[in-house]
């Protein structure tokens, strides 16, 4: 017996997940879980709320050095993210 029209179950629930609207919500998920590990432990202490909003990441930072040293890594800091995740989540963000 063959299986005709077969498909890969990951590609299943890809299109699943974007056919009722969760892609973006799980990748924004998966990118705020992965900023202790991308950051490191040195920075993962300091860190307050985290969050998404129009492809914005806002986070606070507790100490005032280490946001002026986050800032001027902005866009290292984005790329590294969204590789993490394997697509592109975002595209800015901010330090406050």
């Amino acid at each position: 017996m063959q299986r005709r029209n077969s498909e890969k179950i990951g590609d299943v629930v890809r299109q699943f997940l974007r056919d009722e609207g969760l892609e973006t919500p799980l990748n924004q998920y998966r990118l705020i879980s992965s900023w202790g590990d991308v950051m490191g432990k040195g920075i993962y202490p300091y860190t307050g709320d985290i969050f998404i909003k129009n492809q914005t990441l806002y986070v606070q930072i507790k100490s005032s050095v280490l946001r002026q040293e986050l800032n001027s890594m902005k866009q290292n800091i984005v790329k590294r993210l969204n590789d993490h995740v394997g697509v592109q989540v975002i595209c800015e963000a901010i330090f406050y």
